[in-house]
């Protein structure tokens, strides 16, 4: 989410704006199209077509060219699998080999994402310049899950919620309704503040453990942080976008100096490795540890509208919301699935890229499809996954927390356009808010409950968007109906 699709600082995209009309609205004309970018490419204004009367998005390119804006498209974006695949591996205590695999897999499931999304075979991807990535809301509710329930019920959740996204599909353009900005946006702070916490964990340790708040490893994280900003601030254009990945070499190159990676084990072993199907043995399959990513789902589709539209704006080309966004909804349901097989989280598109075709005026799909081939070659060199596999963990705790926090700060400026100056608005938020990052705030709050309901209880992101969804139908939809029979009952009474 912009928001759990994490957008990085300087790519100076807004957020996902929150889609006006379900994919199955029917505008005055009989479709919903979007058109007028911002960016301009070689054929002239936005949503103009080549002289051959294709449109920029389907233009090929000279091989060289397609490649090397998509390796920058890998650069911008390659903080976020690192970043997701770090966070699994301290939170659940997984060994380095295992910690491996799964960051190849991250890498090979987002190119085979990326070129889905881009490419749009059958009715899968919405042929656009997409990138897909692990999300950050699923990542949270996936850790859940795999500490309660083990790593396999996990695994199992993530293929449920794929399977679950095909079901409810058809559908989804009813269910829409009761997912506002207000209701996302609630969700997406809490989410933002999960993930913070999940990475300064990283940077501190667990309270009452050794080497808690070690002050070499807060050095690391607080350096890290700092080089993003350094970069941030000097840097323009392409290098500030690539700020945070700056930030997380040069925060890399300074353990290096301190003495504190291991370089023994990015020399290990050949050259070629295929991520492993099932990791952790044969999936579980339960419903009701899947539930809490059955429920994100739902607003992740309706994020997935947002994503469609803004991207398709930013590029300048018509689409028919009815057609584009169930294909995306699709693409990120099939990539989880294959996901899901390889034990990761739920996979989802990204606004990261999107700030990069602004930039560049380049909306060639065949960019971000080239980005997915580099993923997947990325995914398959092993000397390479090894060596980001000895980056520090304090390091990647600050580039996380970064990368996190903006979504924390994306779910602000969605709530900013809910209209909440409204108290019953406020209201909604503000409950939602509290019964949500509760858990968070209080780790094992919920103890003393049975485990089956503290599986839903403890997950601060189902509850908050839970509990935000019911408030808004009560408030804005139950609440003005009731109003209305009572008025015509006293008004006919009045006869």
């Amino acid at each position: 989410m912009s928001s759990p699709r994490q957008t990085l600082p300087g790519t100076d995209q807004p957020p996902a704006p929150e889609p006006t009309d379900p994919p199955g609205a029917s505008s005055t004309s009989g479709t919903s199209s979007t058109s007028g970018a911002s960016s301009t490419s070689g054929s002239g204004t936005p949503g103009a077509s080549g002289a051959s009367g294709i449109h920029p998005v389907d233009e090929s390119r000279p091989l060289g060219r397609i490649l090397l804006f998509g390796i920058q498209h890998v650069l911008v974006m390659a903080a976020t699998p690192i970043s997701a695949i770090f966070l699994m591996s301290a939170t659940l205590h997984l060994d380095a080999g295992l910690t491996v695999d799964l960051l190849s897999a991250a890498f090979v499931l987002s190119g085979v994402g990326s070129l889905i999304q881009s490419l749009g075979p059958w009715k899968f991807g919405p042929r656009l310049p997409f990138v897909m990535l692990p999300g950050g809301a699923p990542l949270i509710l996936f850790l859940a899950i795999a500490e309660q329930h083990g790593l396999r019920t996990a695994s199992g959740a993530v293929i449920l919620t794929a399977l679950f996204c095909f079901v409810v599909l058809p559908v989804f353009s009813r269910l829409l309704a009761f997912f506002p900005a207000l209701v996302i946006g609630t969700m997406i702070v809490i989410v933002g503040v999960n993930l913070v916490k999940v990475g300064a964990v990283l940077v501190t340790g667990r309270p009452g453990q050794p080497g808690f708040a070690d002050t070499t490893n807060l050095m690391l994280g607080m350096a890290t942080i700092g080089f993003t900003v350094v970069f941030y601030l000097l840097f323009t254009g392409i290098l500030r976008q690539l700020a945070v990945m700056l930030g997380l070499l040069a925060g890399t190159a300074l353990a290096a100096g301190l003495g504190h990676i291991d370089t023994g084990r990015a020399v290990e072993g050949g050259l070629v490795s295929l991520p492993h199907l099932m990791p952790f043995g044969s999936p579980q399959f339960n419903l009701l540890a899947a539930l809490p990513l059955m429920l994100y789902s739902l607003a992740s589709m309706a994020e997935a509208t947002g994503q469609t539209v803004i991207n398709a704006e930013a590029v300048g080309k018509e689409i028919d919301r009815r057609t584009a966004v169930p294909r995306t909804v699709r693409g990120d349901a099939l990539t989880s699935l294959f996901g899901g097989a390889f034990g990761l989280p739920l996979m989802v598109t990204s606004g990261e890229n999107i700030g990069i075709v602004s930039v560049t005026g380049v909306r060639s799909r065949f960019v971000t499809a080239a980005a997915g081939v580099v993923l997947i070659a990325i995914g398959f060199l092993a000397p390479v996954t090894r060596a980001i596999s000895v980056i520090p963990s304090a390091v990647i705790g600050g580039t996380a927390m970064v990368v996190f926090a903006v979504i924390t700060v994306l779910g602000v400026q969605m709530l900013g356009r809910s209209d909440l100056d409204r108290h019953t608005n406020t209201f909604i938020c503000a409950v939602a808010l509290a019964l949500g990052l509760l858990p968070i705030l209080i780790p094992g709050v919920y103890a003393g409950f049975s485990p089956n309901l503290r599986i839903l209880l403890e997950s601060g992101v189902a509850v908050g968007a839970f509990v935000a969804a019911v408030l808004n139908v009560l408030f804005h939809h139950i609440r003005p109906g009731i109003a209305a029979r009572l008025t015509t009952s006293r008004t006919e009474s009045d006869r």
